[in-house]
């Protein structure tokens, strides 16, 4: 028997080339399922454009259903640009060509007889077209004699102006100039005004910047205050007022403070000393009876009642014994002629007497956010209110018929 005994060497070369052919296989098999992967989504991607692109035909040729615009979510980097809000702009914008700056000249003595000129500034607004300005009184103050007035528009212009009128109860005033077609403002509604609203300052700030506009809300409504002139010497209570952080310096004095429709609810008046955004303003709505007399009669005509009296708070009737918390006492002054009812007054006719406590006003009730005076401003000469008084433990009311102070 011939025994066969198989070459080592052989094989092993066999079986090596074996691997090798497996491994060339298995590549070749990995490379065309890759290379059909990839020609398979290409194919997808561009038929999807095709379709898109197409509007829809190429769908409709082969039925398939209609599916618009292709929606292909992408991470994009925009830039995004916040608008300032147009409506202080637009406000401003609105009033600031009927808003002027007053300037004030005078003689007066000093300390050492000598004689020397004065100047004052403050602002006001055009309230006809004919060349009527609202504006304080006290900016037109006298500070000594032969004042001159003179009137800068806001495009440079300027004007000499008369004192056409002041307010006997409000610092109010008016001045004239000649001129024609002027710009007005739009009076708003200050009863409407709510706290926390917005609301716009335009004037003359310093005296030296025209036109300066600053914003802020109303802060508080209804505030009495003892304002005086920054020497000391004159001064006088204003109630009724609305309270505003908008900035208002020395020769805002008689601007507009306006809504945010451009529409006039105030007339900048006082700043807090020694404080931060505290500004007062007298409510356009108590400046509106001056404004239509003057217009009929060329002249501020208020009504008046005839009384002198202290208003009554919860102290004051602690410490009093009085009967009610509220109103005022008619007391007479400390001078000679200080009557407590002017004899020949409205309220002198009806019958009000000293010690009387006036209550109400039409059913308007006497506090801290209606004085007397402002309720009383309310109405025009001529007009028959009833007054509720408390007198000698007695309410009653009498009818009053309100007459032109003099």
């Amino acid at each position: 028997m011939t025994k066969i005994e198989y070459d080592e060497k052989s094989a092993n070369s066999g079986m090596a080339n074996n691997r090798k052919m497996a491994r060339n296989l298995r590549f070749l098999i990995v490379l065309v399922v890759f290379i059909s992967l990839i020609l398979g989504a290409i194919g997808g991607v561009g038929g999807v454009i095709l379709l898109s692109s197409n509007n829809g035909k190429v769908a409709d040729k082969f039925g398939l259903s209609r599916f618009g615009k292709l929606a292909i979510p992408t991470t994009n980097t925009e830039k995004i640009v916040v608008e300032e809000s147009s409506a202080i702009i637009d406000s401003a914008k609105k009033v600031s060509s009927s808003v002027v700056s007053i300037t004030q000249k005078g003689m007066a003595t000093n300390l050492f007889g000598q004689a020397v000129q004065t100047e004052g500034a403050g602002t006001g607004f055009i309230i006809t077209s004919d060349g009527l300005i609202l504006t304080n009184k006290h900016v037109i103050a006298s500070i000594g004699t032969s004042s001159t007035y003179s009137v800068v528009m806001v495009d440079g212009k300027t004007y000499d102006a008369t004192v056409q009128s002041t307010d006997p109860f409000n610092d109010l005033a008016v001045l004239k100039i000649d001129a024609r077609n002027l710009p007005v403002v739009e009076l708003g509604d200050s009863d409407q005004l709510q706290v926390g609203q917005w609301v716009v300052a335009v004037g003359n700030a310093l005296g030296q910047f025209q036109n300066t506009v600053t914003s802020g809300i109303v802060s508080g409504k209804g505030r009495q205050i003892q304002a005086s002139d920054s020497s000391g010497a004159s001064s006088e209570t204003l109630s009724n007022l609305l309270q505003t952080d908008a900035a208002i310096n020395s020769g805002n004095s008689g601007g507009p403070l306006v809504n945010l429709k451009g529409q006039v609810v105030g007339i900048n008046t006082a700043v807090a000393s020694g404080a931060q955004g505290i500004g007062f303003a007298i409510p356009i709505n108590e400046a509106k009876s001056a404004i239509d007399s003057i217009k009929k009669t060329g002249k501020i005509v208020r009504p008046y009642l005839g009384v002198r009296y202290q208003v009554i708070t919860p102290e004051i009737a602690k410490a009093n014994n009085l009967a009610v918390d509220y109103g005022v006492i008619v007391l007479r002054g400390t001078g000679f002629g200080d009557y407590a009812v002017v004899p020949g007054s409205p309220a002198d006719k009806a019958g009000i007497v000293e010690n009387d406590i006036i209550l109400e006003v039409d059913g308007e009730k006497i506090d801290a956010t209606n004085s007397l005076s402002s309720l009383i401003q309310r109405y025009q000469v001529g007009d028959q209110v009833d007054i509720k008084i408390l007198s000698k433990g007695k309410e009653k009311t009498v009818k009053v018929k309100l007459e032109e102070s003099k």
